[in-house]
């Protein structure tokens, strides 16, 4: 009786190991039988996470809302974990941790060669589709930039750009702007550039300008940039670039007003906390979204109102 008793005990263990391995993902699976933590960490100090489903992977509410509307990339913590399909941010330098409205993680960057780096892919190129929208949670830790461009009138806190292989940069003025006439205290703008680079066509919010409050440091605010050389129209009759700050459309313009862009597929890494190694962000960002379509006004407004 007892061997009988030993024996049904067995074969529960079994049926119960069995049941658990067909309800686990298999990458889940994977993490259970190396380290309920694995991580693994390469030479130049990336680090990378085992790769989960994004449902499993999204907690929060703000990491849902963003998901429903299908991102081609979303690095939603402070470790530069892509929750759409595993591209990581190799971290370089030493980025910090920080925390959002909601709670979940942002990195932190010194404004000295620290930032995210994820290597080239078409998806994040303006010319794939015609269409990129960028979405992010940006927190300047300064307003007077020590680390810029133009005597130091401004910087690079994300983007996709090299040498000859400029698409894309998100582009925040300091607090005095010598360089400028008139001033840009703390404009943030979006630039698209030919693959040449040189002068961008641009769209920005700036304090005091169009009902938009004055920057303040260490306060997040939620920035959307729209690239769109799809949508024509007799406003804009090459596309356009446009920018939303919390969750409200600010300022729209042709994608030509400046100078006629042709947006190009180029090899550029894209970068959080800078955005072509020129240049350094000192502060947070966190929930980097990008998009291959633009996301309707409303969900832009549903994503800010959810963190």
């Amino acid at each position: 009786m007892a061997e009988h008793r030993r024996r049904r005990r067995a074969r529960l263990r079994g049926l119960l190991l069995a049941t658990v391995l067909v309800l686990t993902p298999a990458a889940t699976q994977t993490a259970l039988a190396t380290s309920p933590d694995a991580v693994t960490r390469a030479e130049t100090g990336s680090v990378s996470a085992p790769v989960l489903p994004s449902a499993a992977r999204a907690r929060s509410g703000y990491d849902k809302a963003v998901l429903t509307d299908k991102p081609v990339g979303f690095w939603h913590d402070a470790g530069g974990i892509d929750l759409v399909a595993g591209r990581n941010a190799v971290r370089v330098g030493t980025p910090g941790s920080t925390i959002l409205p909601n709670g979940d993680t942002a990195a932190t960057f010194d404004g000295s060669r620290s930032y995210f780096e994820v290597p080239d892919n078409d998806r994040w190129s303006p010319a794939t589709t015609g269409i990129l929208t960028i979405e992010a949670w940006v927190r300047p830790s300064t307003l007077r930039f020590t680390s810029g461009r133009s005597a130091v009138c401004y910087l690079h806190w994300l983007g996709k750009s090299a040498r000859e292989q400029n698409e894309w940069a998100l582009r925040m003025y300091s607090d005095v702007t010598p360089c400028e006439s008139p001033p840009r205290p703390n404009r943030v703008s979006v630039y698209a550039f030919n693959l040449g680079g040189g002068l961008g066509t641009g769209a920005y919010f700036q304090g005091g300008l169009d009902g938009v409050p004055v920057m303040r440091a260490r306060d997040w605010v939620h920035v959307v940039r729209v690239i769109n050389s799809k949508q024509k129209s007799r406003t804009y009759p090459h596309g356009y670039v446009r920018i939303y700050r919390n969750g409200q459309l600010i300022n729209t313009r042709d994608l030509f007003s400046t100078v006629p862009v042709q947006p190009g597929n180029g090899t550029a890494p894209l970068r959080m906390g800078t955005g072509d190694l020129a240049s350094f962000f000192r502060g947070s960002i966190g929930k980097v979204a990008l998009y291959d379509h633009e996301v309707p006004a409303a969900r832009l407004l549903a994503h800010y109102r959810s963190m």
